[in-house]
Formats: structure tokens, sequence, C-alpha cells
């Protein structure tokens, strides 16, 4: 069975031409690695960029995306598949099931927000999948740095930050995603029960 990672990252495509770039470099690691791409379905920003550069190298890719954004037009009508689902709750537990690791790229709220729900599973034991933050051109030093002040000010333990994998380049990550991987062999997720 091939292995999916997905992308969590903008609806828009940034400031900076490095983040465009980030995301093009992406979806040319995925598919040389041979793994698939799980995103948002969306056609619009940096998750747009991912899905056509996967797709435009015959990657596979799924998008999964709630039924609202479909009648807004933003669902990207070329992809592998196309699973359309009901509300934004269902959209993250199927993009979750459907992948063995989450990168995050840049992007927003709901960037951070997908990205940190999962990243929360993995603290809580819900999955054991790695989980990682593309910091392409400095995008989350910010970030990073806050998340250090969490574990100084005793709110975020030390192992739980190390969760978190963080590199500047797609080969980087996913060759630490490959190595988790490789040392935690049938990794599972497990639908929460909330």
């Amino acid at each position: 069975m091939n292995q999916n990672i997905c992308i969590f990252t903008g609806s828009r495509t940034g400031a900076r031409p490095v983040y465009i770039e980030a995301a093009r470099a992406t979806g040319r690691e995925l598919v040389a690695r041979g793994y698939g791409l799980v995103y948002g379905g969306g056609n619009v920003g940096l998750m747009n960029v991912v899905a056509n550069t996967v797709l435009e190298l015959r990657g596979h890719v799924i998008g999964v995306i709630p039924n609202s954004l479909v009648s807004r037009e933003v669902a990207h009508q070329g992809l592998s598949e196309l699973r359309v689902v009901q509300s934004m709750h269902e959209r993250k537990a199927l993009m979750a099931e459907l992948s063995d690791g989450f990168i995050a790229l840049p992007g927003g709220i709901g960037t951070m927000e997908e990205f940190f729900e999962v990243l929360s599973w993995a603290q809580l034991r819900i999955h054991n999948k790695p989980c990682g933050l593309l910091n392409a051109g400095g995008y989350f030093n910010d970030l990073i740095q806050f998340l250090d002040h969490a574990v100084d000010e005793d709110f975020l333990k030390p192992k739980h930050r190390s969760l978190l994998v963080i590199e500047k380049t797609p080969e980087k990550l996913l060759s630490r995603f490959e190595e988790a991987l490789a040392s935690s062999p049938g990794r599972q997720f497990e639908r929460s029960r909330t």
C-alpha cells in the first residue's frame, strides 16, 4: 500500500517567491520518493501549487474538501481523487486517516489550526505519525521561538516539543520522516471519539 503525506498550507501564495518555490519543491520531492499527496482539495494558493506539481509529475493526489467549499467553486477538479465531505471536522478526520505523516508549509490560521490539531493528537498518542514544519524562508521562526518559550515556561514538555520535526528543505524533512516511519512500522491513526 502506498504511503501518503498530508500537506497543510495556505489558500494564498504569500508575499515572497520562496514560498511558491518551497511548495513546488515539496511536490517534486513527494513524487521522487513515491509518496501520494493528501491535502485540502482547493485550487487556490500554495495548496494548488503543491497539488499541480504532483499532478504534473504523474503523482497521486487526494483532495478532501467540505461540500460548502465545493459550492464556492474552490475545489480542484483535476485531482486523482476528490473526496467531498459534509464538514470541516469530517475533512480533518479523513485527511488524518488517509495520511502517514503531516507537513505544514507557510499558511495562515487554517493551516495552523489543522496542523496543531494533528500535532496535539500525536502528543495525546492518538497517532504516532511524524509531524513537521517546512520552515521555508524562515517563515516559522517566530512560531518555533514561541514553542521553545512554552517549554521554558513549563507549558510544553520537552518530549512533546521533540515530536515536531523542523527543516528548511523538503528533502531533509522527508528523510527525517522516513527514519521515523522505518523505526515505527505499522503506524496507526485512531479516529477521535469526540
